[in-house]
C-alpha cells in the first residue's frame, strides 16, 4: 500500500514538472527531498527511464536548431573540447595514484568528468571491465557534482556577465552529465540551451576514442564500444528544420515539450540520489572528482572569458 501511494504522488509531481510552473533546480530538489523523506519511487525503472527521456528531449530540440549555426557553434567548441577532454584524463591519472584511487575507478571519475558524465562511464565501464560497486562509486560522485553545477553555474556566469553564448559554451564543458548541462543553460537562456546542447553533444562523441584508448590501457581486446546513436536523431532533426518548410507551431511545441520533459528528467535524476548512496561512495573519490571538476571548470571558464577580452 506504502509503494502505491509512493509512485502515486511520484507521478503527480512528475505532471507537476510537465506544467511548466517547476524550474530544473527545483525540480531536481523535489525529487531528492522526495527520496529524503519517502524513499525512491520506481526503482527498477528509474534509471533507464532517465536515459530514454534525455534521448527523446535532446532531439526534440534539434527541431529548433538550423545546420549552419550549429556547425559554426560545434566548430568553436571543438579545440577547448580536446584541449579540456585531454588534460582531465592526464591529470586524473596521476591524480589518482597520488590518492591512491583503484584505477579502474579513477578512470570512470575521468571520464565522466571530461566528457559527459554518466553516459560516459555507462559506455567505459565494460571495455575496462568494471564491477557493478566501481560503477555505482563513480556514478555517485559525477552525479553528486552535476546537482552542485546546476545550482552554482548559473550564479557564476551572472556574476562574470557571461554571454548566454559563452555560458552555453562553458556549461556544456565543465558541467558532467547532458541533463545538468541542459537545466543549467534552459535557466540561463534560450540561446545559451542552443550552444550547451549542440557543443555537449559534439563532446559525447568523444566517447568513441577514449573508449579505444581505455581498451589500450587497461589491455581489453574484447571490450564492447558504446556508439552513442542518438546523435544522429539529433543531428536529422537539424537538417529536417533547415531544409524542410517545418510549420513555425510545430517545431516550437516540440522543442516547448523537450524542455518541460527535460524538467521532469532532472526530477527522476533527484530521485536517484540518496544520502546513504552518498555516505557510501567515502571521502577520497569525492576528493578526486572535486579536483578534477575545479581543474576543468575554472580551466574552461579563464578560456572563455580569455577568448571574449581579444
Amino acid at each position: 500500500m506504502r509503494t502505491t501511494i509512493i509512485n502515486i504522488l511520484c507521478i503527480l509531481l512528475i505532471l507537476l514538472c510537465l506544467s511548466g510552473f517547476v524550474s530544473s533546480p527545483m525540480a531536481l530538489i523535489l525529487g531528492f527531498l522526495f527520496t529524503l523523506f519517502l524513499g525512491k519511487p520506481f526503482e527498477k525503472f528509474i534509471g533507464q527511464t532517465v536515459q530514454y527521456l534525455l534521448k527523446i528531449s535532446v532531439v526534440g530540440l534539434g527541431l529548433g536548431m538550423y545546420l549552419m549555426e550549429t556547425l559554426n557553434t560545434g566548430k568553436e567548441g571543438f579545440t577547448l573540447t580536446i584541449l579540456t577532454i585531454s588534460a582531465t584524463l592526464i591529470l586524473g591519472f596521476f591524480l589518482a595514484k597520488i590518492l591512491k584511487i583503484e584505477k579502474r575507478l579513477g578512470h570512470l571519475i575521468s571520464s565522466g568528468t571530461s566528457i559527459c558524465g554518466g553516459s560516459a562511464i555507462a559506455a567505459v565501464s565494460p571495455v575496462i571491465k568494471a564491477n557493478s560497486k566501481i560503477i555505482s562509486l563513480a556514478l555517485g560522485v559525477v552525479f553528486f557534482l552535476n546537482s552542485i553545477a546546476l545550482f552554482i553555474f548559473p550564479a557564476i556566469g551572472h556574476f562574470f556577465h557571461m554571454t548566454q553564448h559563452q555560458f552555453g559554451l562553458w556549461a556544456a564543458v565543465a558541467i558532467h552529465d547532458t541533463s545538468s548541462v541542459v537545466g543549467a543553460a534552459l535557466e540561463y537562456g534560450e540561446e545559451s540551451l542552443r550552444v550547451a546542447t549542440t557543443v555537449k553533444l559534439a563532446r559525447t562523441l568523444w566517447i568513441i576514442p577514449v573508449s579505444f584508448i581505455s581498451m589500450f590501457i587497461f589491455k581489453n581486446k574484447e571490450g564492447r564500444i558504446s556508439i552513442p546513436w542518438f546523435i544522429l536523431f539529433f543531428i536529422v532533426a537539424i537538417l529536417m528544420n533547415t531544409f524542410f518548410n517545418l510549420p513555425a507551431v510545430l517545431t516550437q511545441s516540440i522543442t516547448g515539450i523537450s524542455k518541460r520533459l527535460l524538467v521532469v528528467t532532472l526530477f527522476l535524476v533527484g530521485t536517484s540520489l540518496s544520502i546513504k548512496d552518498i555516505k557510501q561512495t567515502g571521502a577520497r573519490p569525492f576528493v578526486f572528482g572535486i579536483i578534477l571538476w575545479i581543474f576543468i571548470s575554472v580551466g574552461s571558464l579563464l578560456f572563455i572569458l580569455d577568448i571574449a577580452v581579444k
